[in-house]
C-alpha cells in the first residue's frame, strides 16, 4: 500500500475546457455549454470538454443540503432596482454592471428548475400554472420566492449530467493547483489533481477554464466546539480553492476584505430568512425590546447607508451588536408572537399547516436546527429561540461580494429611456477596466469564473450562481473558437507538478517510523492541527468571535507574523492517506484564503462593513477616500500581495434608496 500510495500513476489529459466544480455555477454551465458546443460543431470546431468536481455533483456545493427558499427572482420587477438592492446592501460598493446582467437572465434558470421538478410555491388559484406561464409565486420577500428545495440540488445536477452526459463528468476527482503557459505568463493552461478513490493523479491541459469551487468556510475558529466543531452555516467543503487557486495562477482579486456574518438560530445554525420575511418575526434582546427599532439611530453614524429604507444585513448585524455588547442578551427570534398573530386569523387546520411549514424550513435545509429544537425540547409556537452572529465566511454568491475582478458585460441590452421615463437603464458603455473582451473571464487569459467566483456583486444565491454559469460558458466557447489554434504548454514540468502535489504523503512516508504515536512527530504536523492553528491566529487577531469581530493595525501585523510561520509549517504538513492529503491541500487553500483576507482588511482603513468586521483604529466609513474597489495580485514565487484601488462608479441612480 505504502509503495502504490508513494507512486501513484499519472494520467494526462487534453480537452478545451475544464469545469472545475460541481455546485450551482458548474451545473449551471454543463446545461448550457451543450448547444454552444453543437453551434462550434457546426463550423468544424469540434470542442472537449470535462467536468471536474471532488465530490459527486448531486449533492456538492453550497446548496447540498437544500434550500427553503430561492432567493433571486425577478419576476416583474425591473433589474436596475436589483442592482440597487445588491449596493445597497454592501455598503455601496459594488459593479453595477454584472449585477444588472445578472438580473436580466436569472428568470430563465428558475424556470427551468420548475420544468425540472422542482416544487415552488404558488398562490391561491395558480397551483397549475407555471411561472413561466405568469403563475405567481409565494413570495417571502421582494426578491425571494418559497420552495420545497431538500432535493434542490440532485434535480438541477440531473439536468446538468443529462445535458453534458456522464462521460464528460470526472467524480471524486480535487483539483490542487492551476498551471500557467509556458510562452504566455498571463494565460492557463493546465490543472493538476488527484482521485479521492484511488492512487492517481490528474495532468490536464486547456484552453479554457471555469473555476467554480466555491467560497471559503473554516478559516475562523466556528462557535461550535467538540463534537460540534464541523458544524458551520456555510458549507465546511467550500475551502477558498476558487480564490487561492486564482490568486496562485495570478488572478486579480477584488473585495476580498469583505466578509458575511449571518445572524442564524444558535447552535444548530438554522437559517433565519422565512422566519424575518414569511413569517414576520421579530428580533428581540432579553428585555424583550425589538433593538432594531430601539437602536434605529445608532444608523445614523453611518451615512448615507444607514438612512436606506432597508438596512444593509451588516448594519442590523451593527444593532445586534450593540445589544450583545451592553449585556442585553442573549438575543431571541419571537416565534411566539409571531405564529400566535398569524394564527389569529386562520383555522385549526390551517394552523397545523403554518407549523409544519415553521418545521420544514430546517428539514429543507438544515436538519440540525430541528435536531436542536426536538432536543432542547422548543416548540415554536410555545418557546422562542436564541439568534447569534456566526463566525465569518468568504463569498461572492449571498450576502458577500469578495471574490475575482472579471470581464464585464459588453452590450447590456437596457431598456430605452422610453420604457422607463424614471431612466432606470445602465449606459451602454462600462468604465476603463470593466470589459476586455469575453464576459466572466478573469485578468487572466483563458481563466473563466462564476457564482462564489465573482466579486464586487453578490445575493446571486443559488439561481443567480446557475446563471452565471450558463452566462460564463456561452463566453468559454467563443474565446476557444477565437483561440482554436492555440495549443496550450505547461509552464511547469509533469514531474515537478507530482512531486509539489504529493509533498505530503512523502512527508509522512519518510518520517512515519521516527516516532511511536503517528500523529505526533517533529517533522510533520497533521492538517487537522494546522487548521486549528489558522483559525485560531483568524479568531483571535483578524475580527472573530473570541474580540466580536474588532480588530486594528496591531492586531493585522501580529497576524502577519503568525500566518507567515503557518505557510512555513505548512509545507510540512502530513497526509498518511488520500483523505489526509485532501485536507492537506484544503488547508493550503485556506491559508491563502485567509492571507488574502487579512491584506485587504489591513489596506482599507475604514471599517466599511460594521456588523461583519471593526477595524477600531480606523472606526467610520470613509467614502471620501475609501468608496472605491479594494483589489490585490498575489506573486507565487515570491509569496507576496499587492493591494491596490480602483475607481467605483454608479451606473444606477442610487439616490431613491435613502430615506
Amino acid at each position: 500500500m505504502a509503495g502504490a500510495f508513494g507512486n501513484p500513476e499519472i494520467v494526462e489529459e487534453e480537452v478545451d475546457i475544464l469545469i472545475i466544480g460541481g455546485g450551482m455555477g458548474a451545473c449551471g454551465a454543463a446545461y448550457e455549454i451543450v448547444p454552444w458546443l453543437e453551434a462550434a460543431r457546426k463550423q468544424g470546431i469540434d470542442l472537449k470538454v470535462k467536468l471536474v468536481d471532488k465530490a459527486a455533483i448531486d449533492r456538492s456545493g453550497a446548496v447540498a443540503q437544500g434550500l427553503s427558499a430561492i432567493n433571486t427572482y425577478m419576476g416583474t420587477q425591473d433589474p436596475a432596482d436589483y442592482a440597487r438592492m445588491v449596493s445597497n446592501d454592501l455598503m455601496g460598493i459594488t459593479r453595477d454592471d454584472l449585477t444588472y446582467d445578472l438580473g436580466r437572465h436569472v428568470d430563465d434558470s428558475v424556470h427551468l428548475f420548475e420544468e425540472w421538478g422542482l416544487p415552488i410555491w404558488k398562490q391561491p388559484g395558480d397551483e397549475t400554472r407555471s411561472l413561466a406561464e405568469g403563475g405567481k409565486p409565494v413570495r417571502s420577500g421582494k426578491w425571494q420566492i418559497m420552495i420545497n428545495g431538500e432535493s434542490y440540488k440532485p434535480i438541477v445536477a440531473e439536468a446538468a449530467r443529462k445535458a453534458l452526459g456522464a462521460d464528460r463528468i470526472q467524480e471524486h476527482v480535487f483539483i490542487a493547483r492551476l498551471v500557467n503557459d509556458r510562452n504566455d505568463p498571463n494565460r492557463i493552461a493546465g490543472a493538476i489533481g488527484f482521485s479521492l478513490r484511488e492512487h492517481r493523479i490528474y495532468v490536464y491541459r486547456f484552453k479554457a477554464c471555469l473555476l467554480v469551487a466555491g467560497g471559503c468556510a473554516s478559516i475562523f475558529r466556528t462557535r461550535s466546539v467538540g463534537e460540534g466543531s464541523g458544524r458551520a452555516w456555510y458549507p465546511v467543503w467550500s475551502t477558498g480553492s476558487t480564490y487561492a487557486m486564482a490568486a496562485e495562477a495570478g488572478a486579480e482579486l477584488t473585495m476580498m476584505e469583505n466578509r458575511f456574518v449571518p445572524v442564524r438560530f444558535k447552535d444548530g445554525y438554522g437559517p433565519v430568512g422565512a422566519w424575518f420575511l414569511h413569517f414576520k418575526a421579530k428580533a428581540t434582546n432579553a428585555l424583550g425590546d425589538e433593538y432594531m427599532e430601539k437602536n434605529r439611530e445608532l444608523l445614523d453614524a453611518y451615512p448615507p447607508y444607514g438612512q436606506a429604507a432597508v438596512p444593509a444585513a451588516c448594519l442590523r448585524n451593527h444593532l445586534m451588536m450593540h445589544e450583545l455588547r451592553e449585556g442585553r442578551g442573549p438575543i431571541y427570534m419571537d416565534t411566539v408572537a409571531a405564529l400566535g398573530k398569524l394564527a389569529e386569523t386562520m383555522t385549526p387546520r390551517e394552523i397545523k399547516h403554518l407549523e409544519a411549514d415553521a418545521w420544514e424550513d430546517f428539514l429543507d435545509m438544515c436538519i440540525a436546527q430541528a435536531g436542536v429544537w426536538a432536543g432542547e425540547n422548543i416548540e415554536p409556537e410555545r418557546k422562542s429561540s436564541e439568534l447569534m452572529p456566526t463566525e465569518p465566511y468568504l463569498l461572492g454568491s449571498h450576502s458577500g461580494c469578495c471574490g475575482l475582478w472579471v470581464s464585464g458585460p459588453e452590450d447590456l441590452g437596457a431598456p430605452s429611456d422610453e420604457e422607463h421615463p424614471d431612466k432606470n437603464r445602465i449606459p451602454s458603455h462600462l468604465p476603463s477596466g470593466w470589459n476586455w473582451g469575453y464576459r466572466s473571464m478573469t485578468t487572466v487569459k483563458g481563466l473563466f469564473t462564476a457564482a462564489d467566483g465573482v466579486g464586487a456583486s453578490g445575493h446571486k444565491f443559488s439561481s443567480g450562481s446557475h446563471a452565471e454559469g450558463r452566462i460564463a460558458a456561452k463566453a468559454m466557447v467563443k474565446f476557444c473558437i477565437d483561440d482554436r489554434d492555440r495549443r496550450p504548454e505547461l509552464a511547469d514540468s509533469v514531474q515537478d507538478l507530482v512531486d509539489e502535489i504529493y509533498r505530503p504523503v512523502r512527508n509522512f512516508l519518510e518520517h512515519e517510523d521516527e516516532s511511536t504515536a503517528v500523529d505526533v512527530n517533529p517533522n510533520y504536523i497533521t492538517p487537522r492541527m494546522l487548521q486549528f492553528r489558522l483559525q485560531k491566529v483568524m479568531d483571535e487577531y483578524v475580527g472573530g468571535v473570541s474580540t466580536l469581530y474588532q480588530t486594528n493595525a496591531k492586531m493585522l501585523e501580529v497576524a502577519e507574523d503568525k500566518l507567515e510561520m503557518l505557510k512555513e509549517d505548512a509545507l510540512r504538513m502530513r497526509a498518511k492517506d488520500l483523505h489526509e492529503l485532501l485536507r492537506a491541500w484544503e488547508n493550503h487553500h485556506r491559508v491563502l484564503s485567509a492571507e488574502a483576507h487579512l491584506k485587504h482588511i489591513q489596506f482599507r482603513e475604514e471599517s466599511r462593513y460594521p456588523g461583519f468586521y471593526y477595524r477600531t483604529d480606523r472606526d467610520r466609513i470613509d467614502d471620501e477616500n475609501w468608496k472605491c474597489f479594494v483589489n490585490s495580485v498575489y506573486d507565487r514565487k515570491t509569496g507576496t500581495w499587492t493591494c491596490f484601488k480602483r475607481a467605483h462608479v454608479d451606473l444606477v441612480d442610487k439616490s431613491k434608496l435613502f430615506r
